[in-house]
């Protein structure tokens, strides 16, 4: 991150903002930590000294990690949509968040120990929704609406299901 960058993710944590950068930089490609800032005075979240903020990357996004105490939580609202080429791509980012005292969700998402969200989702998902055919779309969807963590193959038989005659 340097001080050109415009525009940047503040993600809020109580106090781990250093150990969760560390541990998404374990995890995903083009993710590292960068400067961690110690707070210059003693604040409601933090004392002189301690970690205040640490800059980082997550595949590629510039982000700060806040430590700023336990005044606000991590909300669906926000997630990191990572799209996965594969089944086993899919269950690596999918266990390490888990596995990591995450926990699951439905449609693909869970949540890091951190109460960050995250959606691991197959390219063959997104892009199979924005093709055109609404029968296929309608199977595929349906099939997701049932799973937790994504599974491409039930996925593709789903497309490939021949619907029922009515």
């Amino acid at each position: 991150m340097t001080t050109h960058d415009k525009a940047l993710i503040c993600l809020w944590y109580e106090k781990d903002a250093e150990a969760a950068a560390r541990f998404y930089a374990g995890i995903f490609p083009d993710t590292s930590v960068g400067k961690v800032h110690h707070s210059p005075a003693d604040n409601p979240s933090a004392k002189k000294g301690e970690p205040l903020t640490v800059e980082f990357t997550v595949l590629g996004i510039p982000c700060l990690g806040l430590n700023g105490g336990p005044h606000f939580k991590q909300s669906e609202a926000f997630s990191f949509q990572v799209i996965t080429e594969d089944q086993e791509e899919t269950d690596r980012y999918w266990n390490a968040i888990v596995g990591n005292g995450g926990q699951e969700s439905m449609c693909g998402w869970c949540k890091d120990k951190w109460g960050v969200s995250w959606q691991i989702t197959p390219r063959f998902l997104a892009e199979a929704m924005n093709q055109g055919d609404s029968g296929r779309a309608r199977r595929i969807f349906e099939a997701m609406m049932k799973m937790k963590k994504i599974d491409i193959a039930a996925l593709e038989a789903a497309a490939d299901a021949v619907p029922a005659e009515a």
